[in-house]
């Protein structure tokens, strides 16, 4: 369930910082009745830039692989990893 907050009680930051590491969801502040600010905990935002990161990275694949772009081996896949990792 949304955690759903007025942004009159961002007030209270200690309380809200309680409330986003314990439950670990991020917690939507609302103006006059409507969404304006999203808070989280830093680990949480770590966590949804790490996933952002994973699917921009598959986007970009299936769109190159759309454009023509060739599949290589696992084997040559791994060798071109390791030259790029150990030099």
């Amino acid at each position: 369930m949304p955690i759903i907050m007025p942004i009159k009680d961002l007030r209270n930051t200690s309380e809200i910082s309680d409330i986003a590491h314990k439950e670990q969801e991020p917690i939507f502040i609302t103006k006059n009745g409507y969404s304006d600010l999203v808070v989280m905990s830093s680990e949480l935002y770590d966590k949804f830039a790490k996933t952002n990161r994973i699917d921009q990275a598959i986007y970009e694949s299936e769109k190159e692989m759309e454009e023509g772009g060739e599949t290589i081996n696992l084997d040559d896949a791994f060798e071109r990893l390791n030259k790029k990792h150990y030099g």
